[in-house]
């Protein structure tokens, strides 16, 4: 059993980062997971962890409540061992089990910390140590780190790690530890508390503004009391005006500077319960239609007491947030090495979670830059957004430049670092349509012609890919699949000695991961080309850890069927493992006798692949396109793709129905593929 206890040293450690962090780690290597809170006292951490990872099992212990209950009447043994049982219980159910220990609600934090370290050494839970430093010097948060360790080492603890958090930025902490330790500094935008989070702190309700706006981060406060010059001084991004709501010139000042690109506040707060007369809140509309309005009862006053206190959560609903906290996370934590202190050797089983986890850990490791020509859709900038927090990737962005800087603004979106190209005004596009006249002259393209070819995104990011100017292309949330693939069939071309450009999903099942081709490109493949899909789709399998056995599908298994359709089949069979001899491969073959042990069995037995098989190819796309979409649809698998392969750069099309996390996934996807290719 792999689990982890994770113990702060007091209040205000920020332990969350590390929580998420950490169910992070384990969901990538673990089946299922499971998360345990000993003692209940209303905290947000276990409840975003169920909605984001929705592990195989989750529970607390006892509440508060029962807790005082039992100690007062039973004694502490008592309640310990009950906690004891419950876990193992849930352990039971379990690959990997997270145990959010205490939020020290009470201000007897010796009994406190004694009590997590006796629970840890009861469940036999490694610990990890977290310290809340971001009020302390540097030699005053080393000793608290090695108190902590000292601490939970002393009452028959096995310290894993010791976590520094909110450490000040730029600040260097040594403490001397016998166990990996590790600094997180303090980060602003984690803390921040967002609009919606001040709206429920004030019982404030939103008037103007989108759903959008609510995300927006606080990073300060400034009060509207004086002239408009006066606050036009001190009116900065990230602030929230609070103003009385009669100051009508206030407002339409705030929503003025978020129009003009001068200055983007967080929001608006009018007090005293007064809304602003309706002409007024349509010409804020027009001026500034993110920006979130709201309005309390409460006086200035008292609203500014209030937020005063107020401390940014992470909650389930702002996904931009929980990406920062996670890229925050692995930027200061070696999470492969404290994978290994845990042993958490990789599961057999590969969920649809732990197969996405795998797709951006291995992105993250080998950086690559992918450019996406859609720029100017919503999509794409929020996966852009995402990709970025976690340092999956860098991007280039293709759009007019003013219209996707502006959209990035409204929507809230940190992408400030993410270059934008308009490829009508590139001074690239004289360079992109000389090499591209150069590549289809034999087709008759002369130069005007290319130039003007070259205002098409798809074509202008394909050529980025052919000068080596990024490193992938995905695009197609707003193009055809033939807008999106044609340029690459032009210029980037077939890797040498194979024949068609062809497509994979990768279906991902409650417990593995299979791999279908070709359910997207090519209509009725020749048994030639066949065994290129065969090829390509094995060498795919292969470099995103899927073990290539390679099942030939047709309605016959073996030599009971003969026709036109199964000899195609059986002819490609062959010509694969006559050009791959190392390949194993088998067909034709009924897909039942492919995946199913049982069947495999009395159909072909001692077959290496049959029953076993993790490459599924299908003898053309009515056939693939339909049982994709039945498995998707029928068995909820989870369908990534479609992948493209044979193509000398990676290129991929998007669904025009994708979401947000279908493009994070698909340019992960990229990015590895591209992973395989020398700079």
């Amino acid at each position: 059993m792999r689990s982890i206890y994770v113990a702060g040293l007091g209040p205000g450690d920020g332990r969350q980062i590390v929580e998420l962090g950490l169910m992070e780690l384990l969901t990538r290597r673990a089946g299922r997971t499971g998360v345990f809170r000993p003692i209940a006292r209303g905290e947000h951490a276990s409840q975003l962890i169920d909605d984001r990872y929705r592990p195989a099992a989750s529970a607390i212990g006892v509440t508060a409540d029962e807790a005082a209950g039992i100690y007062a009447e039973h004694g502490s043994e008592e309640l310990i061992g009950r906690l004891v049982a419950r876990f193992h219980t849930l352990e039971r159910e379990c690959e990997a089990l997270l145990v959010l220990g205490s939020s020290f609600a009470t201000d007897d934090l010796p009994r406190e910390l004694a009590f997590n370290a006796r629970l840890a050494a009861e469940f036999g839970a490694p610990v990890i140590v977290v310290v809340g430093a971001h009020a302390d010097g540097a030699g005053e948060i080393a000793r608290e780190m090695r108190t902590g360790y000292q601490v939970f080492s002393d009452l028959g603890c096995t310290v894993l790690a010791v976590i520094a958090n909110r450490v000040p930025e730029g600040m260097t902490v040594e403490p001397g530890l016998p166990v990996p330790y590790y600094v997180i500094p303090e980060n602003p935008s984690l803390s921040a508390p967002t609009v919606a989070q001040v709206a429920e702190a004030v019982a404030a309700k939103q008037i103007l503004g989108d759903d959008d706006g609510l995300l927006r981060d606080v990073n300060g406060f400034v009060f509207g009391g004086a002239t408009l010059p006066t606050l036009l001084s001190h009116l900065v991004d990230g602030a929230l005006l609070l103003t009385p709501g009669d100051r009508a010139d206030l407002l339409l000042a705030a929503a003025a500077t978020e129009a003009a690109g001068t200055v983007r506040p967080a929001g608006v707060v009018l007090t005293l319960g007064q809304a602003p007369p309706e002409d007024v809140r349509e010409l804020t509309a027009r001026l500034a239609p993110g920006l979130p309005v709201l309005s309390a009862e409460a006086g200035s006053f008292s609203v500014a007491t209030t937020l005063g206190h107020l401390e940014g959560r992470l909650t389930a609903d702002n996904p931009r947030k929980i990406e920062t906290a996670l890229g925050h996370f692995e930027a200061h934590v070696d999470t492969a090495d404290l994978a290994d202190r845990i042993a958490l050797a990789r599961s057999e089983r590969v969920t649809p979670m732990m197969f996405e986890h795998l797709l951006l850990e291995r992105a993250r490791a080998d950086r690559r830059h992918i450019v996406l020509p859609e720029g100017e859709d919503d999509r794409i900038l929020r996966a852009a957004d995402l990709l970025i927090r976690r340092g999956i990737v860098d991007l280039t962005l293709l759009g007019r430049e003013e219209a996707v800087r502006r959209r990035i603004t409204e929507l809230g979106l940190d992408l400030a670092g993410v270059a934008v190209v308009d490829p009508v005004t590139s001074p690239l596009r004289d360079e992109f349509a000389e090499e591209y006249a150069r590549i289809r002259a034999h087709k008759g393209v002369a130069l005007d012609r290319a130039r003007d070819a070259l205002t098409d995104v798809n074509f202008f990011g394909t050529m980025m890919l052919h000068q080596g100017m990024v490193d992938g292309m995905v695009s197609g949330a707003a193009h055809t699949t033939a807008a999106t693939i044609l340029p690459a069939f032009q210029i980037i071309r077939t890797v040498p000695g194979t024949s068609i450009v062809s497509s994979v999903f990768f279906m991902c099942l409650a417990d593995r991961v299979l791999v279908y081709g070709d359910c997207a490109v090519n209509p009725d493949p020749d048994a030639e080309q066949l065994a290129d899909i065969a090829i390509s789709s094995a060498r795919t399998a292969q470099q995103f850890g899927v073990e290539p056995r390679v099942a030939m599908l047709s309605y016959s298994t073996g030599r009971s069927g003969s026709g036109a359709d199964v000899d195609k089949v059986r002819a490609a069979t062959a010509r694969v493992a006559e050009r791959e001899p190392d390949l194993l491969v088998e067909g034709p073959i009924q897909y039942d006798a492919a995946v199913d042990p049982h069947v495999a069995a009395a159909k072909l037995p001692g077959s290496q692949v049959a029953g076993r098989a993790t490459v599924l190819i299908f003898p053309d796309l009515n056939t693939g396109n339909n049982t994709y979409k039945a498995v998707q649809r029928s068995a909820g698998a989870v369908a990534v793709g479609p992948v493209l392969q044979g193509l000398r750069k990676p290129v991929n099309d998007l669904s025009r129905g994708a979401l947000v996390t279908d493009i994070v996934s698909t340019v992960a996807i990229t990015a590895i593929q591209a992973q395989g290719d020398p700079r």
